[in-house]
């Protein structure tokens, strides 16, 4: 399914309108994981500004679309591309970590457009598994997404959700990968290596396509011709840069978790708003 080239440019003005906010949240509430978030930005903003079956009016309706940060420590993209859709007011973004407020660290419960809460990572895909078998036997159409880190990969339980999705055939589960490369030890192939990824998911059941991350036609082609294997739960390894969009913040490991100061997100913004 083709999108027009104004459709492309829509979303990729919001992709860098998301960043901006991401930058501003983050510097005002002092503390976040700024990388990661800039590293998903233009997966979320297709997902949510194209793909998915949402109706931020009425968050919970029966036939949405379910997505599961599983890495929820990129939370600040989240928050600000539900903000960006009208979930809650954007002055919401304002409340980011202060006390009593539902704009944590991690995603919870409570905040319109959170379908469950994560954090410690590895979970989120046996949580996506799970959605995605009970809307089949309850005779449901809606789809399952789950963005994943690649550090997050490590975790056993990932694995365990991969080949209980493939035994299964969830054609209505898709992962995302934010294959940026960087975790917060470093590179992820030092840390623990990961490739050939491609090959692993093929092997456990899934039809994979691997796409440019940054890339709005290539994102948007792939998820929007799930499943891309029939009879198979899709992933897609989406090629990022940890910090993208940001020169300074870009490919960066000590930006997994760090704020901006005032003087640094001046000129962060002004390098989104030229480019």
């Amino acid at each position: 399914m083709a999108v027009s080239s104004a459709g492309i440019s829509d979303l990729e003005y919001k992709a860098r309108e998301l960043r901006k906010l991401i930058i501003q949240m983050v510097t005002e509430g002092g503390l976040g994981h700024v990388g990661p978030a800039l590293s998903c930005a233009d997966i979320i903003t297709c997902l949510y500004g194209d793909i998915m079956n949402i109706d931020p009016s009425n968050p919970r309706a029966d036939d949405r679309d379910r997505f599961i940060l599983s890495a929820g420590h990129k939370c600040a993209a989240l928050y600000c591309i539900l903000a960006l859709q009208g979930f809650f007011p954007m002055d919401t973004l304002k409340t980011y970590l202060q006390e009593d407020s539902l704009l944590g660290g991690h995603p919870v419960l409570g905040l319109p457009g959170v379908e469950f809460p994560t954090g410690s990572l590895g979970h989120g895909l046996s949580i996506g598994a799970g959605m995605a078998l009970a809307a089949r036997l309850c005779n449901k159409n809606h789809k399952v997404y789950v963005l994943l880190g690649d550090g997050e990969l490590a975790e056993g339980t990932v694995w365990e959700a991969a080949m209980a999705a493939g035994h299964y055939n969830l054609t209505n589960l898709v992962a995302i990968i934010d294959r940026n490369t960087l975790q917060c030890d470093g590179r992820t192939e030092d840390v623990m290596s990961l490739e050939p990824l491609a090959s692993k998911w093929e092997s456990f059941g899934w039809g994979v396509r691997t796409v440019n991350g940054h890339d709005m036609n290539e994102l948007r082609s792939a998820l929007s011709m799930v499943p891309v294997v029939g009879g198979k739960p899709t992933v897609v390894i989406a090629r990022t840069r940890k910090g993208r969009g940001v020169s300074f913040i870009e490919d960066r490991r000590e930006w997994h978790y760090r704020a901006p100061s005032q003087e640094e997100a001046i000129r962060a913004l002004k390098e989104l708003e030229a480019r």
